[in-house]
């Protein structure tokens, strides 16, 4: 019987047969600012733990690359994974000095390379798996709950970016509120304005190319750009509006931030519309009017939920784009994550990037995967409903 290679396995394998054997799986410095020292898996991990890691990569790799059942390969990436996220813990405490406080234990590339591989299989196995959207929820609160477990267990407790986290506890907290604030409610002004704005737009043909235009145009301005010309305005706008100040509104913190979101969660939300009212099906419309259904009746009973699936798409771009660029509000004094991420970079303190990078990242994940889902079930009901 003929070997057969799978063609993304062959990838995979190559590039954690690198990182395994070629990239450094964990840094030790001796403080939170020095250039580190790499460490290869063997000499990262204890004499036992060393080789273990290595034999369960070089499987699972070796899985990923021969055609082999859906299940195995499975099993395979979370073993991988399992395996990776519990040695890191053990790395951080192996290699840091009994008794030293000031030592910083990270990740090094070769252990995100090998998490990226393997959770490259893993998203390839499960999109050949074909799961429901409550499957795929569901894998995505066991991954949180496991990585959770790992975090309340203390496992992680050596690795720097726990230790950053522990003498910021109470900001982290706070800034993740002002991160996630400021994207869902962005996101939410962009839905109340954009929704009518985008059936006005279906509506009046004329009105359509303008508004499109104009929201495109403000789509091109760079981020940092945009933050910076919303300044002056507000500025003008809390000095001169009796009020104003009173609710926030000043030239930097949270209010330019809040604006600048708003006006690049419009397009999005706008164009998804039009499309989606667009292609609701004329034999539908005519069908109501048959009925003797009014515009606002066939709007709210018949267009509105066809297009809704096309419409909740605008609406996850926007979530997930508003949370990545929450990050850069920052600067401005908006909060956020990205606050972490700022004062890594100035203090030249990676694990401090991280802890307002990683966050983010998880954050716009599984905002994707749960409105993925959601989209995925309402075009279900959306199929079922229409007459064959």
């Amino acid at each position: 019987m003929p070997i057969r290679f799978d063609k993304l396995g062959v990838v995979i394998a190559a590039i954690a047969g690198c990182a395994a054997f070629a990239a450094p799986f964990a840094t030790f410095r001796a403080n939170r600012i020095v250039p580190g020292q790499a460490r290869s898996i063997l000499e990262a991990l204890p004499p036992a733990a060393g080789p273990l890691l290595l034999a369960i990569v070089v499987t699972a790799a070796l899985v990923a690359l021969f055609k082999t059942p859906q299940q195995l390969r499975l099993a395979a990436s979370v073993a991988a994974l399992a395996a990776l996220a519990l040695l890191i813990g053990v790395a951080g405490t192996f290699l840091t000095p009994a008794g030293n406080t000031f030592a910083r234990i990270s990740p090094a590339s070769g252990f995100w390379i090998l998490i990226f591989a393997f959770t490259l299989l893993l998203a390839d196995v499960l999109t050949r798996l074909e799961l429901s959207p409550w499957a795929r929820v569901g894998v995505l609160v066991a991954a949180s709950a496991a990585v959770g477990l790992l975090l309340i267990s203390g496992s992680w407790n050596d690795l720097s970016i726990l230790k950053e986290y522990a003498n910021r506890a109470d900001s982290f907290w706070a800034e993740g509120s002002k991160h996630v604030t400021l994207a869902l409610g962005s996101l939410l002004a962009a839905v109340i304005i954009g929704l009518p704005l985008g059936i006005l737009c279906h509506r009046v043909e004329r009105l359509r190319a303008s508004v499109l235009n104009v929201l495109n145009i403000i789509q091109t301005i760079p981020s940092i750009a945009l933050f910076g010309l919303l300044i002056a305005p507000l500025g003008w706008i809390a000095s001169h509006v009796p009020g104003a100040a009173a609710l926030g509104i000043r030239g930097i913190g949270t209010a330019p931030a809040f604006v600048a979101l708003f006006l690049y969660s419009l397009l999005p939300v706008v164009a998804n519309t039009v499309v989606g009212l667009a292609g609701v099906p004329r034999a539908a419309n005519d069908a109501a009017r048959g009925m003797g259904m009014t515009d606002r009746q066939r709007l709210f009973g018949v267009e509105f939920p066809l297009a809704f699936p096309v419409i909740l798409t605008g609406i996850r771009i926007v979530l997930v784009q508003n949370i990545g660029l929450a990050t850069i509000a920052a600067l401005i004094g908006g909060g956020g994550f990205g606050v972490f991420v700022f004062q890594g970079v100035g203090q030249t303190a990676m694990d401090l990037v991280l802890l307002g990078a990683v966050p983010t990242v998880a954050l716009a994940f599984a905002a994707a995967i749960i409105l993925d889902a959601v989209i995925e079930m309402t075009s279900t009901r959306r199929r079922e409903a229409s007459p064959a």
